[in-house]
């Protein structure tokens, strides 16, 4: 067969395209070879830039092509065919630039010789063509190029083509970011955030860069509802890098995030998305090594202060607050600040937990936040808190039971762990990390009904739930053999009861055996 289209029979190469990529399983250099020997790369490239409109072919080529360079056989032609990548970077079709942006990917991770490669980016000039995919390409394509430049920055001298020594305006993130339309500047500082993402030395980049800085510029500078919305989604993310605290917090972020909170005209979507971003960041204890404890008091109060002013008109707000209160009570010092204060911030959360009329879901937000306060996502070194704090809590817990019907804790805890599935998935975390206290411990060892509740291996019929209902069993069997109630004989069929229920497992263990099937003899008239 020669290398020329008009020789190509259209629907074999249709079919025989279609069957490589929709192949079950990794296809092997072998049947790439294969594929190739019957349809040579450069036929298959020039029938793809055919003007001509056949049904099916460009797709069909796009798929197979797609698989064909995941191969090592496959990608180790890619360098040989640098023309046309450059040619669909350029295409018009969404579908051939989203193929050219994913081969240069290919080109980046699976090209044993990284120094070609790299060499072959800046000799076709890729990078600028991938950042015009990605701010003017569909979806597809913009995830693909977003894709291709993270890999180019982390191959070795692929970060000097995307932060260069020297401004260069066609690739500069900034310049781009001045003359794009409002999707182009959404996606250049997704682009950002996903670099930031790397790794702390490329985040360090990025700082230094003075790119961090323009997602709170873009939030401060923001008419567009739409856009600002994505934006604070983009922080949201890049809270949630490990190394991203050290490095938002040399921002503005949390003065801007607490201001947004304190605007009663602000929208009620965007106080809520910053009331979360704060939570995520103040959930992580590093961040305490960079900020001071006025600046972070200053964001749980506009948190606490919102908290009471949607707390009966805009539920979904009022749970937003609940949550990032409980995010933030998920750190030590989190957890110590909530606690402390006057009056403590803490009050609020206990408040809708214990909330036994209302809405549900602000008394599961409230008792997920408690719970976190309460240590239950720390290691168990980390669940006790300093004696300030441990000496609000239950003050707090008491002072609440005293203002209902319930009484006591363990009258509120009962009261929870008697409600719906949900609430009581909530009830179990909760008391797994309050029993490590002994003066929670003792108000549920008291209490005989609860002590049946957690140890009912029938209690709960979801997967779920079972595991929830025995980690709880499990943290109050450990907390009581490592006390002073060990010893006490009136709590002995209390103790026998957990141990049991322990050893019994999770999952809905029988006391008695199942009656078995009898074979009798046919009775015969």
């Amino acid at each position: 067969m020669e290398n020329d289209y008009s020789n190509v029979d259209t629907a074999q190469l249709i079919a025989a395209a279609s069957d490589f990529a929709n192949h079950p399983g990794s296809h092997s250099d072998i049947s790439a070879k294969d594929f190739l020997n019957r349809f040579p790369l450069l036929l298959i490239l020039r029938a793809l830039q055919t003007t001509e409109d056949v049904p099916g072919l460009e797709n069909a080529i796009v798929d197979c092509l797609e698989r064909l360079f995941r191969t090592n056989y496959g990608a180790s032609l890619i360098p040989h065919s640098m023309p046309f990548v450059v040619v669909g970077l350029g295409a018009e079709s969404q579908r051939v630039r989203g193929l050219a942006c994913k081969t240069v990917s290919c080109l980046l991770e699976k090209t044993y010789d990284t120094a070609t490669a790299i060499q072959l980016v800046l000799e076709y000039k890729l990078y600028p063509l991938l950042l015009t995919s990605l701010t003017e390409g569909d979806e597809q394509v913009c995830a693909a190029s977003m894709d291709a430049i993270k890999s180019l920055a982390i191959s070795p001298g692929g970060m000097d083509i995307v932060f260069p020594a020297e401004t260069n305006e066609a690739t500069d993130l900034k310049c781009l970011l001045s003359r794009s339309s409002s999707l182009g500047r959404v996606r250049i500082l997704a682009l950002i955030v996903k670099l930031f993402s790397i790794s702390s030395s490329v985040a360090s980049v990025v700082y230094n860069s003075h790119l961090l800085s323009l997602l709170v510029e873009e939030v401060l500078t923001g008419n567009d509802m739409l856009k600002t919305l994505s934006v604070l989604e983009l922080l949201y993310e890049a809270a949630e890098v490990p190394h991203g605290t050290e490095f938002l917090s040399k921002t503005t972020i949390l003065e801007l995030l607490s201001s947004i909170i304190s605007n009663p005209v602000a929208d009620s979507l965007l106080r809520s998305r910053s009331m979360m971003i704060c939570g995520r960041l103040l959930s992580k204890e590093n961040i305490y090594m960079f900020i001071d404890e006025s600046s972070l008091r200053t964001v749980t109060s506009a948190i606490d202060g919102r908290f009471k002013e949607v707390e009966s008109q805009d539920p979904d707000e009022c749970e937003c607050a609940l949550e990032a209160l409980g995010n933030i009570g998920s750190s030590i010092q989190g957890a110590k600040m909530l606690l402390s204060g006057s009056p403590p911030a803490a009050r609020h959360v206990l408040d809708a937990a214990f909330a036994f009329h209302g809405r549900g879901g602000k008394q599961l937000a409230g008792l997920h936040a408690l719970g976190n306060i309460s240590g239950e996502p720390r290691p168990g070194d980390d669940m006790i808190l300093d004696n300030n704090a441990e000496e609000s809590l239950p003050r707090l817990i008491y002072a609440t039971a005293s203002k209902t019907s319930k009484l006591t804790p363990s009258g509120l805890l009962l009261s929870v762990l008697q409600q719906d599935s949900e609430i009581r998935l909530a009830g179990y975390r909760l008391i797994k990390g309050l029993v490590v206290r002994p003066w929670c411990l003792m108000e549920i060892c008291s209490r005989q009904e609860m002590i049946n509740i957690i140890t009912d291996s029938y209690t709960e019929t979801t997967k779920i739930g079972m595991e929830a209902r025995h980690d709880c069993c499990l943290a109050i069997c450990k907390a009581f053999t490592s006390s002073k109630l060990i010893g006490d004989p009136t709590l002995a069929a209390v103790a026998a009861k957990l141990q049991e229920a322990v050893k019994n497992g999770p999952y809905l263990a029988r006391k008695h055996s199942e009656a078995q099937p009898i074979v009798v003899t046919e009775d015969r008239f």
